[in-house]
Parts: structure tokens; sequence; C-alpha cells
């Protein structure tokens, strides 16, 4: 038989929501236990646990106390990365980004949304425990946007789940994909000087064998542009009207 894993459920208070979710987790059939945020306790049990789960508390609106409770939790992430363990984090949606911003390592653990999900509960669990514990390599994107505003806004809206540089001249693409290697391109249509197919034409004569995909970016939508963007055969189109959504969804299937 199988020995049954051992989750701890860290948190400042004990609830009616997490008593659900360490019921759960029962069902599923592993050891739980609850433990305060206190490094010492941790790191005495690390050994003997194979995840932790941390119920986070909700969003104080303060910074300075939110900071407080970012540098608690940093100092015990490191704690539990000496140890090659794996996270869970359970949170609100509002306080994910600037607890990431603070502590970018977190963006390779697994994240739930309160209220919880008990389905997506139990299907993170499983893909932390099967994890190797090592950092997640996070995909690099790069935007040529000659717009700053526009580019600085996607790069926003998509930093806490890829590494992100942006251009904002089309002639500086070659240099800089000679230097660095990027996953993908989101490239703009239309930029004075050297326009997007200019700079895919480029691209293509200058770096055929290590060309990464190149996404254009276009605010036209007409069925006759959209036509004239997909005649250059790019690796795919985008439109800038798309919400943030829209777009981490498109490049989560974009870029597997």
């Amino acid at each position: 038989m199988e020995e049954k894993k051992n989750i701890v459920i860290v948190l400042q208070q004990y609830s009616i929501v997490v008593r659900g979710v360490e019921r759960k987790l029962k069902e599923l059939g592993y050891n739980v236990s609850i433990m305060e945020p206190d490094i010492d306790l941790i790191k005495d049990s690390a050994p003997l646990i194979d995840l932790f789960v941390f119920y986070l508390p909700k969003d104080s609106k303060n910074r300075e106390e939110d900071e407080q409770k970012f540098n608690m939790l940093t100092q015990i992430c490191d704690v539990i990365q000496s140890y090659n363990k794996n996270m869970v984090l359970i949170g609100e949606k509002s306080y994910r980004s600037s607890l990431m911003d603070f502590c970018p390592v977190l963006r390779d653990c697994e994240w739930l949304d309160r209220p919880v999900d008990m389905k997506q509960l139990s299907q993170a669990i499983e893909r932390a425990l099967t994890s190797d514990g090592q950092p997640k390599v996070r995909k690099h994107i790069l935007i040529v946007d000659n717009d700053p505003a526009y580019a600085s806004m996607v790069r926003t809206w998509i930093k806490e789940f890829y590494d992100v540089d942006i251009l904002t001249a089309g002639k500086q693409t070659l240099s800089f994909l000679i230097k660095k290697k990027v996953d993908l391109v989101l490239l703009d249509y239309e930029m004075p000087v050297m326009n997007g197919p200019e700079v895919l034409q480029m691209l293509r004569q200058e770096l055929s064998e290590v060309l990464p995909p190149i996404v254009f970016l276009t605010g036209v939508s007409t069925p006759d542009e959209v036509k004239k963007v997909l005649a250059l055969k790019p690796d795919g189109y985008v439109l800038k009207s798309k919400t943030r959504e829209q777009l981490l969804e498109y490049l989560e299937e974009k870029l597997k």
C-alpha cells in the first residue's frame, strides 16, 4: 500500500472554510495537519512534510501591514525551498499580483483563488505533489510596439506569468534577438520607419534558423485587412482590443 502523503495547512486563523479544505484533503487520502506561520515550526517539520498549503490572510489594504506579511512568507518560502518542498497558495485574487511582485519566486507555486473550488484544489495538490520541486522555467516574450503606453500595459498584464522585454522601434529587434533568446515576439503591425511586415521580413532573412514565433499585434479587424496580415504568414495575430484574460488565454495556448 502506498504511504499517505503528509500535507500541512499553514494559516493565521482557523475558519469554517479552512475546515472544508482540511476535510477535502483528508477525503483524498492525505494526512493533514494545521500549523501557524512560524519559521521555527516549519523548519522543524519540513523534512517530514510532502506539501505545504498556505491559506493566506485577506488583503488588508494597508501597504505596511501587507509588506510585513510578505516578508514573513518570503522567509518561510526560503526555508521550504531549502528542503526542496513545494507549496500551494490559496488567497484573494486581488492579493496575487502584489504578492508575486514582492516575492517573484512564488510565481512557480500553484495558486488558487478564494473562494476555493474543491475540484481545482485536488488538481493543484496533485500537480504540486508530482512536481520535482525545481523552479519552472518561465517563457520569455518580447513586445515590439512604438506606443510605450500600450506596450507597458501589456507587460503589466502578462509579467506575472512571463519574463517580458519591450522595444519601441522595429529596427532594434534584430540586434536584440541576436543577443537574447525569446520564446515569442509580439510585433506591432503598424509602426513608423520600419513597420511590422518589414521587421518580419528582416528577421526571416537574418535569423531563419533560430527565429522565434512572430505574432502580430494589430488594431485592424476588417476582413480585408486581416487577409493582408495573414498573407504574410506570421505565426499568429492578436487584436489590440483583446482583454487581459483573452490575451493570457491566447499566449498560454500559443506557448504550449
